[in-house]
């Protein structure tokens, strides 16, 4: 079985930030490809192209539940069923403004302020769903360690498949693939200014998007999104 589950934080449908997340990956995981806005960016098409390819395969998103295979022979409709359920135990809450930052060496939308409730619910799609968790491949455990990790980094990834959860997690939105810091310069001013608009706006954490990835070569896709929900559970 090649194909990947994940479950993310898409921003909501309609939303100014699902419209620029679209415009500056070239790609939404619910509509697929769109038309390229390079020159919106004053950026040059090929330009962007390298500079977002490698998030454009997983679209605009925060992860919450990082990909996985289904175990053995697991059922998908099971694993929605599951995730839906899971978004009905909390509450549709205003997410805190977003600003843009460095994130190692990519650029990243990161919140403010500290936002408990975006802990708990990553906390909860990865201890809730990990029944549905395979254990990954050998080269993907590689593949993580090649980057260099601390102790309890290991423990998470040996634990949960990924290292990067519970206390070692950060919500974020990944914009762009690793950079220089010549192309940190030029780019970094480029994405402020046409985000300064778009974060003004409010936004809602509504719902949990659930993913799949059918190989390697495809870009993750959005199922559905699951409605957290209106009152409190």
């Amino acid at each position: 079985m090649s194909e990947r589950y994940a479950v993310y934080f898409t921003p909501p449908n309609g939303s100014a930030l699902r419209r620029f997340g679209g415009q500056w990956l070239g790609y939404d995981p619910h509509d697929g490809e769109i038309p390229c806005a390079a020159e919106a960016f004053g950026l040059d098409r090929d330009d962007l192209e390298d500079l977002t390819g490698t998030p454009r395969v997983y679209g605009f998103h925060a992860t919450l539940k990082p990909p996985f295979r289904l175990v053995g022979n697991g059922d998908p409709s099971a694993l929605h069923a599951a995730a839906a359920a899971l978004a009905q135990q909390f509450q549709v809450f205003p997410m805190p403004r977003l600003r843009l930052s460095r994130l190692g060496d990519f650029l990243a939308l990161v919140p403010e302020v500290p936002e408990p409730r975006l802990d708990d619910i990553a906390g909860a799609c990865v201890r809730q769903l990990d029944a549905f968790r395979a254990e990954p491949h050998p080269e993907d455990l590689a593949r993580r360690r090649a980057a260099g990790l601390s102790d309890r980094q290991e423990e998470l990834l040996q634990r949960w498949g990924y290292p990067y959860v519970f206390d070692e997690f950060r919500f974020h939105m990944t914009l762009t693939r690793t950079l220089d810091e010549e192309e940190h310069a030029r780019v970094e001013p480029v994405l402020a200014g046409a985000l300064q608009p778009v974060l003004a706006q409010p936004l809602a954490f509504d719902a949990l998007s659930l993913m799949r990835q059918w190989n390697a070569r495809e870009p993750f896709v959005e199922i559905a999104r699951l409605p957290l929900s209106e009152t409190q559970a």
